[in-house]
């Protein structure tokens, strides 16, 4: 038995959960992640039963030399992990609803059952686009939702959380307990720990008046301008996104959008039904849709807003935040993506900001940029014979909008690892205080293989 394999087989015996390595069927059912343009190749993974186990992966990573990941969905890989120990959270799936407004979710909870257990209740968590995204790696990255606008975001709805940090404690952080690292956590991802519950607030809201309309590609221009200057002036009632769309033929795909350039703006109003027809309105007016799927839904049923898809595909994704979006800038991002573009992309996206998303938040955290008007999304799924393309293209597509960047992004959107990349998810002061508050809590670094500042 080689030195390796006796250290993990002693951490093996350390564990209520259980620990595999490559070439175990545990192994190759944990490891994959959403994205599966990446492998992920883990020295080990630890199926974590419960914090203690946590606890002992990191301190065990520490005291060996490791790096230490975590993984619930597999949404958040943004690496290979290689020679990583892989914490899989899925089994902390602790969620409970209290009737009196919050919730209690394990680190391997996803929305939708969060969504389906305060529905009941006339109660909203304030979850993703996705409900089959992970509870805890959404919030801790900020938090951008179907109703951001009207309830701003998710990681300032949180009232606790419990982490395991880099030096192998587990530590319960409130405003008033531990308040530096209630702060670092909520926007910071994994740079301090792992999370392995969070407790936050829900908001009353029983159902909304949402959906998506579907126009197409002939009517492209008009849309998109209507929507940028239409989207200027909504109230926080109403949150919008528009995306551009190529979307392949599959099972999942409606008729009228398969294998054809199509544009979808999505709308979600927090008032009544009456008054969110009003004031879409002007948008239903610019062209004939080919679908309107805008209804009053149950909140729970929320994810049909942008029909994100469910299942792991392999994607590239690219990143800005904006400014504002001018004519002008609408008419660049029309000409490197637009219906006679040749855009090898599935999707290119733009994300209204502003209303609650711009409050000052009730408790600072380490989430910055929330002052931003877009952001900008770039999705490419790289099969042949558009592979090659996507990269180059979305840098393209970048590149048409600079003039109205900020030169920063949102730590969920296009996630990636590097010191560039944690750098334009935080401004100077913030990434300081992160960087400190990390080597303060990790200080054998083992939280490295992450979306964490670089030491």
């Amino acid at each position: 038995m080689t030195t390796a394999v006796a250290s993990f087989e002693a951490l093996r015996r350390r564990l209520t959960g259980a620990l595999a390595e490559p070439g175990e069927p545990l192994y190759a059912e944990l490891t994959p992640g959403f994205n599966v343009a990446i492998t992920a190749t883990p020295a080990a993974v630890v199926e974590a039963r419960d914090a203690r186990d946590v606890a002992e992966a990191v301190r065990f990573a520490a005291a060996t030399g490791r790096a230490v990941a975590v993984q619930a969905t597999g949404h958040g890989l943004v690496t290979t992990l290689d020679g990583a120990i892989l914490v899989h959270t899925g089994r902390l799936d602790e969620c409970v609803v209290h009737p009196e407004g919050w919730a209690r979710a394990g680190a391997g909870v996803r929305w939708q059952q969060v969504l389906d257990a305060a529905a009941p209740h006339g109660l909203a968590p304030l979850c993703g686009s996705a409900p089959g995204v992970g509870v805890v790696g959404y919030t801790t990255g900020g938090g951008l939702g179907p109703v951001a606008r009207t309830f701003g975001w998710a990681s300032d709805r949180v009232r606790a959380i419990e982490i395991v940090t880099g030096d192998g404690v587990p530590r319960r952080a409130t405003a008033v307990d531990e308040p530096e690292l209630f702060w670092g956590v909520r926007g910071g991802k994994g740079a301090l720990g792992i999370v392995t519950a969070l407790e936050f607030d829900l908001v009353p809201l029983a159902s909304v008046y949402a959906g998506a309309l579907y126009f197409a590609g002939a009517d492209t221009s008009a849309v998109v301008h209507r929507w940028s200057q239409w989207s200027s002036a909504l109230p926080a009632e109403a949150t919008t996104s528009l995306a551009l769309l190529q979307l392949p033929p599959m099972p999942d795909v409606p008729e009228p959008l398969a294998g054809r350039f199509t544009v979808a703006v999505r709308f979600a109003w927090t008032g009544t039904p009456e008054s969110g027809e009003a004031v879409l309105a002007p948008m239903r007016a610019v062209a004939a849709p080919l679908i309107d799927a805008v209804r009053t839904i149950p909140y729970a049923s929320i994810g049909l807003v942008h029909a994100d898809p469910a299942g792991p595909m392999p994607v590239i994704e690219e990143t800005d935040l904006l400014t504002s979006l001018p004519a002008e800038a609408v008419d660049a991002l029309l000409a490197v993506a637009g219906p006679d573009a040749r855009s090898p992309q599935v999707m290119v996206e733009l994300r209204r900001l502003g209303g609650a998303l711009a409050a000052t938040p009730p408790h600072p955290s380490a989430l910055c940029h929330w002052d931003a008007a877009f952001v900008l999304t770039v999705i490419g799924v790289p099969v042949p014979p558009i592979a090659d393309a996507i990269v180059p293209h979305a840098a393209a597509v970048r590149s048409a909008l600079a003039p109205w960047a900020t030169g920063g992004a949102l730590p969920n959107h296009g996630a990636a690892a590097g010191a560039e990349r944690i750098a334009r998810s935080y401004d100077p002061e913030t990434l300081a205080r992160l960087t400190l508050l990390a080597e303060r809590y990790d200080p054998a670094n083992v939280l490295r293989a992450g979306q964490v500042p670089v030491r």
